[in-house]
């Protein structure tokens, strides 16, 4: 490997390694951000020829919680994600999954959908839109 190589690989991992950390040590103004202004859930927007699917991770939350609804060329899914009874008398050691309001804008590729379903599954919310003619 040149010096060069090298050079690049050390400076991508190093990127990787700090990344990581802050992923895992947020700062008080994201903490603050987050419980003022609610938090977003990672989606994947997978897309077929008969329709598209987006998949939300919601771990913990019910899907009575949940409210889905598309606005103009986008998805918007809302709720809230609260903290479980036991948390009431617990010594806390970590906690990194967000609580409290959530919402989600995402665009929707270009289309006319006709059905629209979704469901729970391992902590993921599963939204089907079937493409229409």
């Amino acid at each position: 490997m040149s010096n060069y190589q090298e050079w690049m690989w050390y400076g991508a991992l190093e990127m990787l390694a700090r990344t990581e950390q802050q992923h895992h040590q947020p700062s008080r103004q994201s903490l603050a951000r987050t419980c003022l202004d609610g938090w977003e859930p990672p989606v994947d927007v997978i897309e077929t020829e008969r329709e598209v699917v987006v998949i939300a991770a919601l771990p913990g939350v019910s899907a009575a919680e949940v409210k889905a609804v598309i606005e103009g060329t986008c998805l918007i899914i809302a709720g809230r994600r609260s903290s479980p009874a036991a948390l009431g008398a617990v010594l806390v050691h970590r906690m990194e999954l967000p609580r409290g309001r959530f919402e989600r804008r995402i665009t929707l590729p270009r289309g006319v959908y006709d059905r629209v379903s979704h469901r729970m599954v391992d902590g993921c919310l599963v939204i089907s839109l079937s493409k229409g003619e």
